[in-house]
């Protein structure tokens, strides 16, 4: 079923989320966060979190849901899960900018990253459960099995290809700073 690598990602996710709690504990001890840290976080919930595990979920599993007659209560959930993918960008967004302010000695800043990180780690863990217990299996109901070879197929393509739009993309930034 295509749900099974999405919720293979989410124990990755799962796991990221454990080592970002843990951080947390470190940052409060020292008094001080490691920037390198921040920005690995960042990549992983922007790239892993965000554009591959979302990007699977709302380019092509809720795309397919939407041609579907949904329950209201599915439809509505799955809204919500979108809305719910919104705000980690948006506050991984502001992790970013709290970590830029923490590298330039402004005061409260510290307290601002820590706030950010445990928004995270109190986040995912809720929304990893209302997916894989109250949305991903009852929905596939909705498909065929050949729908559901196809979104997996689907899947893999995706996959295949986003290491390769990450580096262009890294590099069209860099090739647009020289000019």
């Amino acid at each position: 079923m295509p749900i099974g690598p999405l919720m293979i990602e989410h124990r990755l996710i799962e796991r990221m989320i454990k080592i970002i709690g843990e951080e947390i504990f470190k940052i409060v001890g020292k008094n001080e966060v490691d920037p390198n840290f921040i920005d690995v976080a960042v990549d992983f919930a922007r790239t892993y979190a965000d554009r591959c595990h979302h990007g699977k979920e709302e380019d092509i599993l809720f795309r397919d849901l939407a041609k579907k007659q949904l329950s209201p209560e599915y439809k509505k959930t799955m809204e919500e899960l979108v809305e719910e993918h919104v705000y980690a960008r948006k506050t991984v967004g502001r992790l970013v900018n709290a970590k830029e302010t923490y590298t330039q000695g402004k005061t409260g800043a510290l307290k601002d990253v820590i706030s950010i990180l445990k928004e995270l780690v109190e986040f995912y863990p809720r929304h990893i459960e209302k997916e894989d217990k109250h949305f991903f299996i009852p929905v596939m109901k909705y498909f065929s099995r050949e729908e559901m070879d196809a979104m997996l197929e689907e899947f893999w393509e995706f996959d295949k290809n986003l290491i390769h739009e990450k580096y262009r993309t890294i590099v069209e930034k860099l090739e647009g700073k020289k000019k």
